[in-house]
């Protein structure tokens, strides 16, 4: 039997793709299930503040419920995490949304107690995501992903009548005309361009500053397969005609509701290539070593290691891309 890495595309277990956690979604419908998960000794918390959440030692920390159920609360699902003291017992998981920072009193990180909640640092996903552990990073991701969903859902859009939140926080359903609305994930193909020279396309967007550069991306229209949204993008944005679309991998983009899906394809006239001027300032082809020798002199920069755009640059590349050594002004 293969194992679960077997089995996975060639980016592997990205970083914002993995998950430790059991949804619960035979359960999470059940009427008052949440008033009764809140009330278990090994319920934990998770508060997200402005999309960031608390972390310490590399670890989310977790906080026991107190006091009745506030409003707002997600049922995150159950920790699959074994009993280990880096992993932490398995927990029932809830989400509570918070304007404010908080009080952590009481909360702990991989299952131990956080000395002061001074010690805590309140970070952003992308901030935190590939040093997290596999529970936490899908946790936090899950987490954000369903908490901008209903900051952005808060009425009805047939009648635009406030809508109330159902199934341990993953419906929202209409008082007035009883339809039911799900979290919604918009697909978007992202993409390594290739010629016969084997070289990379990169392109910077208008939206950025003149040194960063990444693969293309775009969002997949209705009635679109996912093949055809990468030659049409590629084209809307590169003047450039592929073919040959392969999949290599997905992760969530919950900023704010994004599924990436990454591809590589093969152009036969990388001469084309010209920027739309609109979404994409500039684009350049890359061999390997004018890609490294542009990253470690600073000349530009790629995104982080927590995107999925990073890890098709580096499937490509063939490794890990090198830190820049200096940036220019």
């Amino acid at each position: 039997m293969r194992t679960p890495e077997e089995i996975l595309p060639a980016l592997g277990r990205l970083p914002l793709a993995r998950e430790d956690v059991d949804r619960g979604c035979e359960v999470r419908a059940r009427e008052g299930w949440l008033e009764q998960v809140w009330t278990r000794d090994e319920t934990r918390v998770l508060w997200v503040s402005g999309g960031r959440a608390p972390v310490l030692g590399g670890q989310l920390v977790l906080t026991r419920p107190s006091g009745e159920l506030p409003d707002g609360a997600v049922y995150l699902g159950r920790s699959t995490a074994g009993p280990a003291p880096e992993s932490g017992p398995p927990a029932e998981l809830i989400l509570l949304v918070s304007p404010d920072h908080p009080s952590l009193d009481g909360g702990e990180a991989g299952g131990r107690p956080v000395p002061s909640p001074e010690d805590v640092a309140w970070v952003g996903l992308r901030d935190v995501a590939a040093a997290l552990t596999d529970r936490d990073a899908g946790v936090f991701v899950e987490a954000v992903a369903i908490a901008n969903w209903h900051a952005v859902h808060t009425h009805c859009p047939r009648c635009g009548t406030p809508t109330e939140i159902t199934q341990s926080g993953w419906v929202r359903v209409c008082p007035r005309d009883r339809s039911e609305h799900f979290p919604r994930t918009d697909p978007a193909i992202i993409v390594t361009v290739t010629d016969h020279e084997d070289r990379v396309l990169l392109g910077n967007n208008v939206a950025w500053g003149p040194r960063m550069y990444s693969t293309l991306a775009g969002f997949v229209e209705p009635g679109e397969s996912l093949e055809a949204a990468v030659v049409r993008e590629i084209h809307e944005e590169s003047n450039l005609t592929v073919h040959s679309p392969v999949y290599l991998g997905s992760q969530p983009w919950p900023f704010p509701q994004s599924l990436m899906l990454g591809y590589t394809a093969v152009t036969d006239h990388p001469e084309d290539a010209a920027a739309d001027r609109e979404e994409v300032a500039h684009v350049r082809w890359f061999s390997r070593q004018e890609l490294a020798e542009a990253v470690d002199g600073g000349e530009i920069t790629l995104p982080g290691s927590a995107s999925i755009s990073r890890a098709l640059i580096e499937h490509w590349f063939g490794g890990a891309l090198p830190e820049p050594r200096t940036l220019q002004n």
